[in-house]
């Protein structure tokens, strides 16, 4: 009879927790490249397109032809300087920069050169190897690669609500300027528009 009363006490414990075993949340691993666009907000599928679209105008300007042509085909060195985010909303800037970047590096037009937070880190590798490292293999100090020109710029969104629908335009602007003479050597610019529609609330 106990046995009995204990078998019955855990199947009711076993059904009570049931429903908070089925009812959680399904998770499905997609394709991190796919498209997805559940809220109509800025996302990683708008940042990388938008980068790879700027870097692809930016090479067919001849501003690194010119530089190559004057430097005997040397490519330029270009530092991903700082995106401002002028939207009411969050955008992760720091993954757009990383797009930015890593479209520069695998053109093989450009040499991409550490951001100031990289640098930091890297200089104080240098510094403790000349101490505790081996003398042939101790990375040398003051030969880095001063970048040539520094890319930047800004995004920006215009909200338009009427009802259950909405517009949402970003514009993307973006600069590469001179390091040395603060000369803008190319201007280019992407643009998103995206339509949202509320479902109807059914009573």
């Amino acid at each position: 009879m106990f046995a009995r009363t204990i078998s019955r006490a855990a199947a009711v414990a076993i059904t009570a927790l049931l429903p908070l075993a089925c009812g959680g949340k399904e998770v499905t691993r997609i394709d991190p490249n796919s498209v997805t666009d559940l809220s109509g907000r800025w996302n990683d599928t708008d940042s990388r397109l938008v980068a790879n679209q700027l870097i692809k105008e930016s090479l067919t300007s001849d501003w690194a032809r010119r530089y190559a042509e004057a430097h005997g085909g040397d490519a330029p060195a270009v530092l991903i300087g700082d995106f401002r985010n002028r939207t009411m909303e969050h955008i992760a800037v720091g993954t757009f920069a990383r797009d930015l970047e890593r479209a520069f590096i695998n053109s093989g037009a450009v040499k991409v050169v550490a951001s100031s937070e990289e640098r930091d880190d890297v200089r104080a590798e240098r510094v403790d190897q000349q101490e505790n490292a081996r003398a042939d293999t101790r990375a040398k100090m003051a030969q880095e690669l001063g970048a040539k020109y520094m890319l930047q710029g800004t995004i920006e969104a215009i909200s338009d609500q009427e009802g259950r629908e909405k517009v949402v335009f970003y514009q993307i602007d973006a600069t590469l300027v001179d390091v040395e003479s603060n000369l803008k050597v190319w201007t280019g610019q992407q643009k998103i528009k995206k339509y949202i529609e509320k479902p109807r609330v059914r009573l």
